[in-house]
């Protein structure tokens, strides 16, 4: 997965995390230019990613669709 993608939606993320209070903007400021937040979730992105695609194989197969 692209590392662009993830620290675009890391910086929404705690942008939405500020805005909600939820988080202060320094906190916010620090995940989004912490390159190791950012490998770690385009690690999990990845993950997701293929894992979501390996379950909908398996349900095309189970389900007798064309793969």
């Amino acid at each position: 997965m692209n590392p662009a993608l993830v620290r675009n939606g890391l910086r929404y993320a705690a942008g939405a995390l500020v805005a909600k209070g939820m988080i202060d903007a320094n906190t916010g400021a620090a995940l989004v230019s912490d390159q190791a937040v950012v490998d770690a979730l385009t690690s999990l992105a990845g993950l997701a990613l293929g894992a979501a695609t390996e379950a909908v194989y398996a349900l095309a197969k189970r389900m007798g669709w064309r793969t």
